[in-house]
């Protein structure tokens, strides 16, 4: 492309368009499973269950410490998938670009999704382009939808959490939600704090076989304490997390003390947190812990047969309740 800059003839179905569908998206995301020139994908799909996803992503500003929006629409799907207990397969990706955005950036986006994508072992099947009005979006918009398949006999949800059970992390929760906001520059803050953008499916597959594997989710927006919202909802249970056992940070707890945030209700985008069985908790402990991406991991809190409520045990030793997320704390991070 001679273009330097996204314009609204790019969307309009003609050369421009097709230039930069062939010299951007199909150039880095070639395979044998793409082809342009197809309104419709065949996708042949191992045997097992299998599991469809799909999601948005948008991000201020579009690149980060330790990654960007590419890396997020990527792995943010694929994670989804992986912690329901599947193996990624394919993707589709829909880009709403925005007139003005550098074709360079574009460019280096595009790269990162192929990037991704190989890091995940997904192809990118087929996919779409938009241009919006400059002044109605944020650059670039990514939505993706995910396919993947999942041991026929793999059984993972809510309702089969029990009194007793463990919750573990994989690792510090907090780096993304802060590594974005440093990235913004805001409140005349800098950092080199690196999000974990990250493909969770080592993390998942160590553990996916366990038999007292009860619950993955990957803790996005609203963080850590979200999840255990959503999981006192859904069972009735108490969820209780020992402040002393959450793996933070500093450069987080030092951002988050100056700036009144709360780590645990920070975005992570290459954590897992998972609900096990007392009897195999450690051994999941440990199997985590023997990855490079789970080196951070722990035994965070439990689940208790009492009022149904989120319960932080303090270092002191005292209780706070963790009330649901309402304001948002750090907007369009993922």
């Amino acid at each position: 492309m001679q273009d330097t800059h996204i314009s609204l003839a790019h969307g309009n179905g003609g050369r421009l368009m097709r230039e930069l569908i062939d010299e951007i998206f199909a150039r880095h995301l070639a395979s044998d499973r793409l082809d342009v020139q197809a309104d419709a994908a065949v996708i042949e799909l191992p045997p097992g269950r299998q599991l469809m996803t799909t999601d948005g992503f948008t991000v201020q500003p579009l690149e980060f410490p330790g990654g960007d929006i590419g890396t997020l629409a990527v792995h943010g799907t694929c994670n989804d998938l992986a912690v329901s207990g599947a193996t990624p397969y394919a993707l589709t990706l829909n880009a709403f670009i925005e007139e003005g955005l550098s074709v360079e950036q574009l460019d280096r986006l595009v790269a990162s999704i192929a990037r991704s994508a190989a890091e995940s072992g997904v192809a990118v099947v087929a996919g779409d382009t938009k241009v919006l009005r400059r002044g109605e979006g944020g650059g670039v918009y990514f939505a993706t939808t995910g396919v993947g398949v999942a041991p026929p006999q793999l059984e993972l949800g809510m309702d089969r959490i029990r009194p007793g059970d463990r919750i573990l992390v994989s690792g510090p929760v907090g780096d993304h939600g802060i590594a974005v906001m440093l990235a913004r520059e805001e409140f005349g803050m800098r950092g080199d704090l690196a999000s974990d953008a990250a493909s969770v499916l080592p993390l998942t597959l160590a553990i996916r076989d366990m038999p007292g594997l009860r619950f993955m989710r990957d803790p996005t927006r609203g963080g850590l304490a979200t999840v255990m919202h959503e999981l006192m909802h859904v069972t009735g249970l108490q969820m209780r997390l020992e402040q002393l056992s959450v793996p933070v940070r500093d450069p987080v707890v030092s951002v988050c003390e100056m700036l009144g945030y709360d780590p645990l209700y920070l975005a992570c985008e290459g954590r897992v947190v998972a609900v096990v069985a007392p009897e195999d908790a450690e051994q999941a402990l440990a199997a985590w812990q023997a990855l490079p991406e789970g080196e951070g991991a722990a035994i965070v809190g439990s689940v208790v047969e009492d009022r149904q409520r989120v319960i932080l045990v303090t270092e002191l030793g005292g209780e706070r309740i963790l009330e649901e997320l309402e304001d948002d704390p750090l907007p369009r991070i993922c």
